[in-house]
Formats: structure tokens, C-alpha cells, sequence
């Protein structure tokens, strides 16, 4: 069981102060006005946005209202201890979250820039929750209340795990919002399946406080190493008019591919990637934005044997592709609140509209490239309210480099998700999950098992060309408060899943496969460092080689 991982989603830091407040917290439930997400509703009697719009009203004032850890008002939160933790807590500076509005002073009231300003609030790690709302009109003027609650950021950790019948280790410290800055460091040591690794990883997400971001990441591991560099300046809201984006990579990394759960061949492979690329756009027409994209991608793949117990007998051949690309990106402006979805206890930013993107380049040798080859990548989403108690979502991936009359990589992804909420607390969640691909690379799998998905079975147990995974899931949410730390959750689930067809390895198709289980979820309310933790036992219906009575998984998600 992986008892880290609880130590990963709730620091160790406000373990002990959990632990020493528990005869006060233990088995408190939330009421009202204990609530750990921010309820600020717009003051009474403030004119309509549709009237402050069409008055021309620009904004006035905006007043940032930074909230900590825990709240001094709450009689269950004002104590030494809990005080003691907002005082340990770096709280985050205002000229962090200054960075992030999408509007100032002066410019004309837009309720849209409102609204997106807090959802991207929503999505830094360091904030729990944000508002952001209208609280005074006058004089042609509105003045604006950002609100944001922080999260506990800085972790020590050590995590021993287990999922799909192989153990993980990791030591770690990582921080999230550095001097409440926005940065994010993370020094690591971890041990998997795969390789030994230790690791320095730096984002900075505001660059001097621009919006220009920066990404550096090193890795030195068993079987290689992996350097990374990123900088740019993102599409980061709706209305964006440019984009700017700069990738390198050098990876080198022992590949292993899997039969029935176990390594069947190794082979090392020596990656080289690097990006330049931009963007243009109108912004936000009739809630409508369209992009344009247009960039150069270089990857080249150099393939060696390694020495290893089970050498490939046939490596894969160097693949370079090299080429120029067009893109075409078209996003609705459709999202909406909800809570106790997929998560507990947090405002979640569904979307609701229609998201579409193509991409075309031509590879070719004059590039430097090994191959002539054309490159299709497409994506397309769109969520649907079927009822006001039923929602679906779709999601749909598309790959493939076009060599001649070849059909190369070939890679067909879709998702579809529903919920069901059949009481405030309860709620009902199907996915169903397909992949099918044509002629994959040598140095790729097709694989499901208890990493993927598929919960009562070994890691990468099935591998095929084609793959199916079906999740059921009842959850439940409850009022359960305990240390005050975290949203107590639970679920009944069932997967079945298999893969199709003649895999890379040869076949390894023992059928459809499947397993129910139950599990707990803690919904984090105080820490950045992963959303929802899971305590899964998944018990598997079918027997084969490998296949165990009970799987027990326990690790931290971002979503329930």
C-alpha cells in the first residue's frame, strides 16, 4: 500500500499539526458557513452585467483579496497549531496573482474576462480556489473583488508504492509557489519498474511577471538521462492575438515492451527533439476563437541493444523526421461551475463547447530528415448537457505520418464520459475508452493493465494494435471533514477492457478481461500536491498467469 502517497497529497508538515489537532478535527463535518471552497455571491441590488455592459462601464477599481491556509474566522481553524501553519505558509504575493487577470483598470467592463480570470486561477496549484466578482457600480465605474485561497505548496516527501503488481519508490522535496512567486522547483530521487532516477525540475509560469513562461528539467537515471527546455509565450486566454513556443529535448532511455505483464525485450533509444513555433488569432468573436499556427519540428530516434537479459532481437531502424507545419485551432467560449463531479470539494470548470484542431507538415530529406513523409495530427472535444441531471462529454485524438502509399503510426483515439447525478451526493460515471492504431512504431506498445486502467490486473498485462477499456463507477460524497484537511469520498466500480490484434511482440490476446472493486477518495483542501487521493481493492474475474485475488492501489489523481 502506498502510504506515501497520503504523505505526498497531505504534507508532512500538516500530518503533525492534523495529528495534534485531532481530538478538535477528527470526524468534523462541514456546515454552511465551514465550507472550504470561496461562496462570495455578488452584493444585492448590483446592476446586471447585461446593464453595466451596455452602459459602456469600465472597470474601476480591483481590490486582491489573498486568503490563507486556514481561516482565523472559523472557530474550528482559529487555533495555535493551524495559525501556526498559515505563519510556516510563504502566502502568495499580489503581484502573483496581478499577473493572471485578464483585465485592469480602465478597460471596459467585459463579464467574459471576469469569468475566465477566475477559471485560470483555478488551474495554478498553488491556489485552492478563486472568485472574481463585480462589488460596486457607480459613476460609469465597476470595482472588482479578486478572491483566491491558498494552498500548502512545500512538501518533504516519501512515497512507497504499489499498482499493478510492481512497487515504486520516491524521495522528494518540491515546491509550488516559491517565495509566493508562482515557481515551482522539485528535487527527486525515485525507483519504479522501469529505472532509478534522480531528477531538478523548474517552471515558472510568469516570467518576470510577463506572461512569458520557462521550463527547465533534468533527469540522470539507471538506463540514461533526460534534458528539457521550454520557453514561450502561450495562447493563455481567449482573446490571446499571439503565441510564441521553443522545445528542446535530449532523452536517452532503455525501452521495454511487455507480454502478459512481464518484460519479453529491452533496447535503448536516443531521442532528439526540438520545436519553434508561433501563432496568430482574432480573439473571441461571437464566442468563437480561431488560431492559427505555423512552426518547424526536428525528432530524431537512434535505436542500440543494451545490456539486459532479454535483448530485442530485431532493433528498430533510426527514424528522423524533420519537417514544417500549418495548424488550424477553433475553441467555443462555453464553460460552467460545478462541484463534487471530479472532485471533492472544489469548483470545477466544465466544458461544455466545441474544440477543434488540425495540423498538416511535410517531411521531408532537404530537412535533414530519413524519410519523405506527410504528418496529419487532429483533436476535437465537445461536452453536451443532455439533462439537468446528465452530461456527456466526447474527446477524439488523430496521428499518422502518410511515407508514399504507406500509412505509418497510424494512432485512432476516443473517450466518452457520462455522469449522472442521481442525488445532490451520489453520482453516476461510464467511460468507455477505444485506441486502434496501423503499422505502430517498433519503439511503441499498445498495452492495458492495472497502470492503465484496467485495475485488477498487472501493469501492462494485454498488448495489441487495438484496445478497449469500459470503467462503471457509482460515486459517493459525503459532509465527512476529518482533520480538516481533506473531503472524505467513496466508490463501487467495475473495468473491462482487452486489446485487439497482433502487437509489436507478437500476440498477447487471453480476451476480455475484467474486475470490480471499491475504493476511498480524499478530496485535498489544504495542499497543491495532487487533487484526490485513492485507496482502490480491485478483485480481478478472470485467472492467467500473473493474476492475483486482490489488487490494491493506492496513489493520488487529479481527478476522482
Amino acid at each position: 500500500m502506498r502510504l506515501g502517497g497520503i504523505l505526498r497529497s497531505f504534507p508532512v508538515p500538516m500530518v503533525v499539526l492534523a495529528l495534534l489537532c485531532a481530538d478538535a478535527a477528527l470526524g468534523a463535518k462541514l456546515t454552511d458557513t465551514e465550507k472550504t471552497r470561496i461562496d462570495e455571491p455578488r452584493p444585492a441590488g448590483l446592476a446586471s452585467d447585461e446593464q453595466m455592459v451596455a452602459d459602456g462601464a469600465v472597470i474601476g477599481r480591483v481590490d486582491l483579496d489573498i486568503r490563507q491556509i486556514f481561516n482565523e474566522q472559523d472557530r474550528r481553524e482559529n487555533n495555535d497549531l493551524f495559525l501556526l501553519a498559515n505563519d510556516l505558509h510563504m502566502k502568495t504575493k499580489e503581484p502573483t496573482i496581478a499577473a493572471q487577470l485578464l483585465f485592469r483598470v480602465g478597460d471596459r467592463y467585459d463579464p467574459k474576462k471576469l469569468a475566465e480570470t477566475e477559471r485560470n486561477l483555478r488551474t495554478l496549484r498553488y491556489i485552492y480556489d478563486a472568485r472574481v466578482v463585480p462589488v460596486k457600480y457607480e459613476g460609469g465605474k465597476v470595482d472588482v473583488k479578486v478572491i483566491t485561497k491558498d494552498v500548502w505548496t512545500l512538501s518533504p516527501g516519501v512515497s512507497f508504492g504499489r499498482s499493478g503488481g510492481t512497487n515504486n519508490t520516491r524521495l522528494e522535496i518540491e515546491e509550488h509557489n516559491l517565495f509566493g512567486w508562482g515557481k515551482t522547483i522539485q528535487v527527486s530521487h525515485g525507483a519504479n519498474v522501469d529505472r532509478t532516477t534522480n531528477a531538478i525540475d523548474y517552471e515558472d509560469a510568469n516570467l518576470f511577471g510577463s506572461r512569458w513562461t520557462l521550463g527547465a528539467y533534468y533527469a540522470h537515471s539507471s538506463d540514461g538521462s533526460d534534458r528539457n527546455f521550454s520557453s514561450g509565450m502561450p495562447f493563455y486566454s481567449l482573446d490571446t492575438p499571439w503565441s510564441v513556443t521553443l522545445k528542446a529535448r535530449k532523452y536517452r532511455r532503455t525501452v521495454s515492451r511487455y507480454n502478459l505483464g512481464e518484460i519479453v525485450d529491452q533496447f535503448q533509444r536516443n531521442e532528439s527533439y526540438y520545436e519553434m513555433s508561433g501563432g496568430l488569432s482574432s480573439g473571441l468573436i461571437d464566442g468563437w476563437t480561431k488560431r492559427w499556427t505555423a512552426g518547424v519540428r526536428y525528432d530524431d530516434n537512434k535505436y542500440s541493444q543494451v545490456v539486459t537479459d532479454f535483448p530485442a532481437a530485431v532493433l528498430p531502424s533510426k527514424r528522423a523526421v524533420s519537417y514544417p507545419y500549418v495548424g488550424f485551432n477553433v475553441v467555443q467560449d462555453d464553460y460552467r461551475k460545478v462541484g463534487d463531479q471530479n472532485q471533492i470539494g472544489r469548483t470545477e470548470d466544465l466544458y461544455f463547447g466545441t474544440q477543434a484542431g488540425v495540423e498538416l507538415g511535410f517531411s521531408n530529406s532537404a530537412f535533414g530528415a530519413s524519410r519523405n513523409a506527410a504528418i496529419i495530427n487532429a483533436n476535437a472535444l465537445k461536452g453536451f448537457q443532455l439533462t439537468p441531471t446528465t452530461q456527456l462529454f466526447l474527446t477524439s485524438t488523430f496521428t499518422s505520418r502518410v511515407e508514399g502509399s504507406d500509412v505509418r503510426n497510424l494512432i485512432l483515439d476516443g473517450v466518452a464520459t457520462y455522469y449522472w447525478r442521481m442525488q445532490p451526493d451520489k453520482v453516476f460515471y461510464l467511460s468507455l475508452n477505444g485506441t486502434t492504431t496501423k503499422s505502430l512504431d517498433p519503439d511503441s506498445q499498445l498495452v492495458i493493465g492495472g497502470d492503465s486502467g484496467l485495475r485488477g490486473y498487472p501493469l501492462r498485462y494485454e498488448s495489441g494494435t487495438s484496445r478497449m477499456l469500459l470503467t462503471v463507477e457509482q460515486r459517493f460524497f459525503t459532509e465527512w471533514y476529518p482533520f480538516r484537511l481533506a473531503r472524505f469520498g467513496a466508490a463501487i466500480f467495475a473495468d473491462v477492457g482487452r486489446t485487439w490484434g497482433r502487437g509489436v511482440i507478437g500476440n498477447s490476446d487471453p480476451g476480455m478481461l475484467s474486475d470490480i472493486g471499491a475504493g476511498l477518495r480524499f478530496g485535498n483542501t489544504r495542499s497543491g500536491l495532487g487533487n484526490v487521493l485513492h485507496i482502490d481493492f480491485a478483485y480481478p474475474l478472470n485467472n492467467g498467469p500473473g493474476i492475483r485475488k486482490l489488487q490494491v492501489i493506492v496513489g493520488t489523481k487529479e481527478s476522482f
